[in-house]
């Protein structure tokens, strides 16, 4: 697979940088900065946009402005696209409503595009684009990236005996390698604490996610979303191996 990865700062970096580190043998990826400032209306793209880019099958859009969201459409042109994922780790890099606008200027040009809400619920058939809601879609270039790359999945293995974890792979990584970070810290804890440390231990990673409180997530953030999203795949593996404490009101624990 060839990727472009458009970035325009630390953000973009790193994950680009975990992508080059592990994703599978022949698949390529080239980056191109976009400008630092845009005016309020772009009405010559050419004007930001190099004289040519790479040959790619997926364009990646790490960009922390949404007026790069602008310039998608005839940066596919220029490169061949045929799927585009634009991250959305921050509502300000692309509002719900330009999100909507993209996907359909995409669409008339037969490309798929997912805005996954935040980018770690990307799976291989949908996104999230509210707390409750997942948008699916039908792309078999942004499918083959997000079986490597999106949804956080970590397979655990739990010693009966001592209800502790063995060991920890990661089926799926998060794009900015989070995921990974997280399943080194699991070997060892005990199955009561793991899906705890986990949501501390992808915050100390750290998370770049927005803290932004957002009303389509129940004034949660979305730092906070991706944490859940980490923790809901363990809670389920480890529910078997974990110690319930009751405790009855009015009386003595003994």
């Amino acid at each position: 697979m060839r990727i472009l990865a458009i970035i325009s700062g630390e953000y973009g970096v790193r994950h680009v940088n975990n992508l080059r580190e592990h994703c599978p043998p022949g698949w390529t990826i080239e980056t191109w900065k976009a400008p630092a400032a845009f005016p309020l209306i772009i009405d010559y793209p050419e004007d930001f946009l190099p004289a040519e880019f790479p040959a790619s099958d997926l364009v990646l859009s790490f960009a922390e402005t949404r007026s790069v969201a602008e310039l998608i459409p005839d940066i596919v042109k220029m490169c061949g696209a045929r799927g585009v994922v634009v991250a959305v780790d921050n509502e300000n890099w692309l509002p719900r409503g330009l999100g909507r606008q993209l996907r359909g200027w995409l669409e008339r040009m037969n490309v798929g595009c997912a805005t996954p809400k935040p980018l770690c619920s990307l799976t291989e058939t949908d996104y999230k684009v509210t707390r409750r809601e997942r948008e699916s879609y039908d792309n078999a270039v942004i499918a083959e990236f997000a079986r490597y790359f999106g949804q956080p999945n970590i397979r655990v293995t739990v010693d009966e005996s001592t209800r502790c974890i063995v060991s920890a792979e990661v089926q799926r990584d998060a794009v900015c390698g989070c995921a990974r970070a997280v399943a080194e810290k699991l070997v060892g804890m005990s199955a009561d604490d793991a899906e705890e440390r986990a949501g501390l231990a992808h915050h100390h990673f750290p998370c770049l996610a927005s803290m932004v409180k957002l009303n389509d997530y129940n004034h949660d953030t979305l730092m906070h979303e991706s944490a859940y999203l980490m923790q809901a795949v363990l809670a389920e593996q480890l529910k078997p191996y974990r110690q319930v404490r009751t405790i009855t009101p009015g009386t003595l624990n003994e």
